[in-house]
């Protein structure tokens, strides 16, 4: 995305390839399952192992291919191999039960079974993580997999991919599908695919409505991480440097192009002049340029079509009233012929009639408003269809209490802007999805529950 230029050329794989593929991750299954869990989980543990040791070459895919700054890409691979570690630890937990009996010579007995092939979908702001966090778990409970990683981000895809054949994952168990122009039909296969028992999809909220549409006619499994709309809302008794510093980590991480990124900043008005005069001044320390620059924080936006949505924003909010603070225009790089770097932009007097309040923005532009009182400003912020991530910063215990309990959101950052670890269920509510990743839930995902009944014992 920096430079525009061609890095790799890959099939466009179509249905009759997307059916062979499920083909032979149905075959794998019986193989796989045959494993112990220890057995697989120690395989997994090596991909994390692995990763550790291919980080840099792993770091330099996501940024050719993203164009993340090459420090934020080498963190992405080490929190795409937190999922290996930690998922080939759980798996040698996947415990079941025995029920006390009704009956003098019955016993019950609850068992956890891998749910089957599993269909994958993932985005390209996080080539590896989106990937990981959902292939460690189906990986360890003996599933497997046909994965469509994105047309703008698949090499790190196919690396992964990679690494699972040389830490031991069996022929067959993780099928890669790269499509463009059949994308669409290539999903719908995924979807509606008798064979496939579990479908988990990251991406647009609109996406994923049409996949749980697709997937209602063979009644699947789904497990989706969509849009978000985050608010950030800073008190009036907050520390106001590390709110600072928070809504730095929370907004420009990944050029804004995150979906759990800050969307709407809501600052008292007791402490607003403070918080934009601080924050504006930190902004303006973002250093833009290509990823393989030395001391960059901010690469470019995806595509040419990305930029043209934050431009499109930042002009709707400017001429509605919105004030630019800073940034606010294209930026141009030296030595580059791309056309995608947008300047780190800070706008205040921004309202609910603008496209930025309303819209994920995915770029690097925070919009901020002024509150009066907690009511208020606890209506605005769940004044969305979205309910994925949420932020506020306060010092008083008890409004920490009452306002994390009346966010609706799946997650909630109490003076913390980044709250994502693989030992957390990620995840949201509402119109952001279904379903959590990471932690001992993420694992719930991929596994059936069994009720045995055996009588005359």
């Amino acid at each position: 995305p920096a430079s525009k230029e061609c890095i790799a050329t890959l099939p466009d794989m179509n249905v009759s390839e997307t059916n062979d593929a499920i083909e032979t991750a149905n075959l794998s299954l019986s193989a796989w399952q045959s494993f112990t869990a220890q057995a697989r989980c120690e395989i997994v543990n090596k991909i994390y192992v692995l990763m550790n040791v291919y980080q840099e070459q792993l770091a330099r895919i996501i940024t050719a291919e993203c164009g993340k700054p090459l420090a934020e890409a080498r963190g992405e691979v080490m929190y795409s191999a937190s999922f290996f570690k930690w998922f080939a630890e759980e798996g040698r937990r996947l415990y079941g039960d025995i029920i006390p009996t009704n009956k003098e010579d019955r016993r019950i007995l609850i068992t956890k079974e891998p749910v089957g092939v599993c269909g994958i979908i993932t985005p390209w702001n996080f080539p590896s993580a989106m990937i990981a966090r959902k292939l460690a778990p189906a990986l360890v409970t003996g599933c497997s997999v046909v994965i469509k990683p994105p047309d703008l981000t698949p090499l790190s895809a196919l690396a992964l991919a990679e690494i699972c054949e040389e830490a031991g994952v069996l022929p067959g168990v993780v099928n890669m599908i790269t499509s463009k122009q059949n994308f669409r039909q290539v999903g719908q296969e995924l979807c509606e695919n008798k064979s496939v028992r579990k479908m988990s999809f990251t991406g647009s909220t609109e996406a994923g409505m049409t996949l749980a549409q697709q997937c209602s006619t063979t009644l699947k499994r789904m497990s989706m991480e969509l849009g978000g709309n985050a608010p950030f809302i800073v008190f009036e008794d907050a520390d106001i440097d590390a709110a600072v510093k928070g809504a730095i980590a929370s907004k420009y991480r990944n050029s804004g192009q995150t979906c759990v990124c800050t969307n709407r900043f809501y600052i008292h008005k007791k402490v607003m002049n403070e918080f934009v005069d601080k924050y504006s001044k930190e902004v303006q320390k973002i250093n833009v340029g290509h990823g393989y620059s030395d001391n960059i924080q901010q690469g470019p936006l995806i595509s040419q079509k990305g930029l043209d949505k934050v431009q499109r924003h930042v002009t709707n909010a400017k001429e509605n009233g919105a004030e630019v603070i800073v940034g606010g225009n294209k930026v141009n790089v030296d030595g580059l012929a791309g056309d995608t770097f947008f300047e780190p932009t800070v706008m205040t007097g921004i309202n609910p009639s603008m496209t930025m309040y309303r819209e994920e923005t995915f770029g690097p532009v925070s919009g901020i408003i002024a509150f009066e009182d907690d009511e208020q400003v606890i209506q605005y912020a769940n004044d969305t269809d979205s309910g994925l991530a949420s932020y506020f910063y306060t010092k008083d215990l008890s409004r920490a209490f009452r306002v994390s309990e009346q966010l609706d959101y799946g997650m909630v950052g109490v003076n913390s802007g980044l709250v994502s670890t693989e030992i957390a269920p990620f995840g949201g509510v509402k119109y952001s999805g279904m379903g959590r990743e990471g932690s001992k839930y993420g694992i719930d995902e991929y596994v059936n529950i069994k009720y045995t009944c055996i009588e005359g014992v």
